[in-house]
């Protein structure tokens, strides 16, 4: 690691107040090193990976970290604080701070030398040797592994002391012997050097002779980044195993790649512990195993806890499938009721999502070719003449609504999915349909899905003979699933639903003067306060659950939630194009592919901006995108496609007055984007890569 820090890259006097500033401070020394080749956009890419998750950690530590195309080499530049800086630690500042660097397409050798890295930071005598060092020279030494500090002495027997030679290569293939304390790896199980009372205790197992054996427990490790947090919270578990006397093989889902759990650890295994902030993968391995999931820095921090809370959730036989895998992440325990309920809706939006974008513009196609009568066309099946454009225009339609027919099921069923993984995908898809055979609509699609997901999770809860265990996710689970869904379904809850459906159809059909502007106002706002986020698909999914069944409202609303949605890309794409000095180089070339992206509806176009100046971006977008929504609902523009932005302007009902809308948001947006930037102090910015400096290339700071 020597060529990763170099004395030049220490900073044993930092005297930065915030973590943007120790951030800015460290990149620098790589910047005059010519291993960044642009601040800003290194800097923004750091800031985006901290919105991700807080980097500090307990113990006095922080370790900023990212992947920029920004870098040309992987760099580590090391600062000690006698202040304290805080990185979101929940034990207070850090004084020993990490920046790591790791180019965009950084090979494995340099990514397993960081993650080794991150394993010794889990070492008391390491970060005690840190903070005692005298000189730049000497700090590089110790973190690049070349004056490597001796452990303290033991009160106790002492520790083997052997040498660690796989610890800079945690995802090379692992033997499946046991090791001793001396040598933790990933995926090797850590026992004690020796047990610690010689009769078996309470909590041992036989094995298959009889003999008492240490509490097994395989766990995996993986963070957002795959370069610190997923080894140290991997070394942070192994160290506590051994301290308790368990066994544990650890897999370190890192982005040097990984080496998978062996099925007979898995198998032999007593407990599970999930330590993560990514979806795990293949966590179906885990069925039927007491799990503990949580994330990656509850490894970290508090890694004794879970194992004892493995150790108790066996003990009382929890055993079942692991907590859900969501498209974005888990509904962990964790996590508040709120919370929760968020990730379990957004994961079956998003799988609906490519639903309504394949049927919905295959009937907005269709409409185009054939117009709005194609919708009583026989079946293609039946009669089709390859020459007629009414033919062609018949067979998307159907195709289309054949693609829409499935959107309430796949939303039940991936909602039912994110809370009880694989076992809640037949139950919601059964509640799905079941909703759409009484007309529930999208509405039912949402309860259904949660009463299947809610089911299987109550019924995974009943301890059960070991012997059925294996048939659970396959058969039991589904089969009492479905069938209590659906009851609740046709005889409970799905007839007042149903109700509330027609009625909400209804009053989308009557809307006109000042109730549809002001619905379009709420939907513009709510399209552009996260971009992309939880309460931006809300929205989109209110305006599509009026698609499935479309009437002059639903296609109103549709229209307004489109525009709204194009509003905040096109706006930073035309500020940063006016006044693109209060932008920085980087910006403004995210500026040039924003046109693109807002123009093809593609909200998530404006988050880079965003995730550098929260505060003056998303309030300016939301008004730009509610004044879009309001003149969108007063101009009476109507949309029968879900997506395509401008290139569906031929589909739009009043097409003109709906481009003045988008326009009029836009500008307003733009317009307040540039005020609230040029109110701000711009201190003076080191200069680019290429040169520039000063104001236009002011430095980026996120909001704590």
């Amino acid at each position: 690691m020597s060529e990763m820090i170099t004395p030049d890259l220490v900073d044993l006097d930092l005297t930065a107040d915030s973590k943007e500033a120790a951030a800015r401070a460290l990149a620098l020394r790589m910047l005059s090193l010519g291993r960044v080749t642009d601040l800003d956009g290194f800097l923004a890419d750091v800031a985006a990976r901290e919105a991700q998750m807080p980097t500090g950690l307990e113990g006095g530590i922080g370790i900023p970290h990212c992947r920029s195309a920004h870098v040309t080499t992987p760099t580590l530049a090391f600062g000690r604080s006698a202040a304290g800086v805080d990185f979101g630690a929940p034990d207070g500042p850090a004084d020993l701070i990490f920046l790591i660097a790791a180019p965009a397409g950084a090979d494995d050798a340099h990514l397993s030398i960081l993650s080794s890295l991150a394993r010794r930071l889990m070492r008391p005598e390491f970060v005690a040797a840190l903070r005692a060092a005298g000189t730049p020279a000497e700090a590089a030494a110790l973190v690049a592994g070349d004056d490597t500090p001796a452990p303290k002495p033991a009160e106790t027997a002492p520790q083997p002391s052997a040498p660690q030679p796989n610890e800079q290569q945690p995802s090379a293939p692992q033997s499946n012997e046991p090791t001793t304390p001396a040598a933790p790896q990933s995926n090797e199980p850590t026992t004690p050097a020796a047990p610690r009372a010689a009769a078996p205790t309470p909590e041992a197992a036989p094995d298959a002779e009889g003999a008492a054996r240490p509490f097994r427990v395989v766990a995996v490790t993986s963070c957002p980044t795959g370069i610190a947090h997923t080894y140290m919270a991997a070394e942070s578990l192994q160290q506590a195993a051994r301290a308790e006397g368990m066994e544990i093989r650890v897999e370190t889902q890192g982005s040097a790649g990984f080496t998978p759990l062996d099925p007979a650890d898995i198998a032999a295994a007593d407990a599970v512990v999930l330590a993560h902030d990514v979806p795990v993968r293949d966590r179906a391995r885990f069925a039927g195993k007491a799990t503990v999931d949580v994330g990656v820095k509850t490894g970290i921090n508090r890694p004794a806890e879970l194992l004892a809370e493995a150790r108790e959730k066996a003990a009382r036989g929890e055993t079942g499938t692991p907590a859900p895998t969501s498209v974005e992440q888990q509904g962990r325990e964790t996590d508040g009721h709120g919370a929760r309920l968020r990730i379990w809706l957004m994961s079956g939006v998003s799988y609906m999502v490519p639903f309504v974008a394949a049927g919905g513009l295959l009937i907005a196609l269709a409409f185009a070719i054939g117009g709005y009568e194609i919708n009583t066309a026989p079946s293609v099946a039946e009669h089709f003449v390859w020459t007629e454009a009414a033919s062609w225009a018949a067979l998307l339609f159907q195709t289309g609504s054949l693609a829409f027919g499935f959107l309430v099921p796949v939303l039940a069923g991936y909602i039912a999915y994110g809370m009880a993984d694989r076992p809640g995908l037949v139950p919601g898809f059964v509640g799905g349909a079941v909703a759409l055979t009484i007309n529930a609509g999208f509405l039912g699609g949402l309860i259904a899905g949660l009463i299947a997901g809610g089911t299987v999770l109550a019924v995974q809860r009943i301890r059960i003979p070991t012997a059925l265990r294996g048939i659970m996710p396959v058969v039991v689970l589904p089969l009492i699933g479905s069938a209590v869904t659906a009851f609740l379904m046709f005889l409970v809850v799905g007839k007042p639903v149903a109700s509330l459906q027609k009625a909400l159809t209804d009053w989308l059909s009557g809307l006109s003067g000042a109730n549809a502007i002001i619905l379009g106002v709420i939907l513009g706002l709510m399209m552009c306060f996260d971009l992309g986020g939880p309460l931006n698909k809300v929205a989109y999914a209110f305006a599509i659950g009026g698609l499935a069944s479309p009437n002059e409202g639903s296609l109103k609303v549709m229209a307004a939630v489109m525009a709204a949605g194009m509003v905040p890309p096109l706006a930073l794409a035309l500020a940063t194009t006016v006044r693109g000095r209060l932008f920085s180089k980087t910006e403004r070339e995210n500026g040039k592919a924003a046109w693109f992206l807002g123009a093809s509806f593609i909200t998530e176009g404006a988050i880079p901006f965003a995730a550098a100046d929260p505060l003056r971006v998303i309030p300016a977008a939301m008004a730009g995108g509610a004044v879009t929504g309001a003149l969108s609902m007063a101009f009476e523009c109507t949309l029968r496609a879900p997506h395509g932005g401008v290139f569906v302007i031929p589909l739009i009902g009043n097409p003109f007055l709906y481009l003045v809308a988008i326009a009029a948001g836009t500008i307003t947006a733009a317009g307040l984007v540039i005020l609230l930037k040029g109110l701000r102090g711009r201190p003076q910015a080191p200069a680019d890569a290429d040169g520039e400096a000063g104001a236009e290339n002011a430095p980026v700071t996120v909001a704590a």
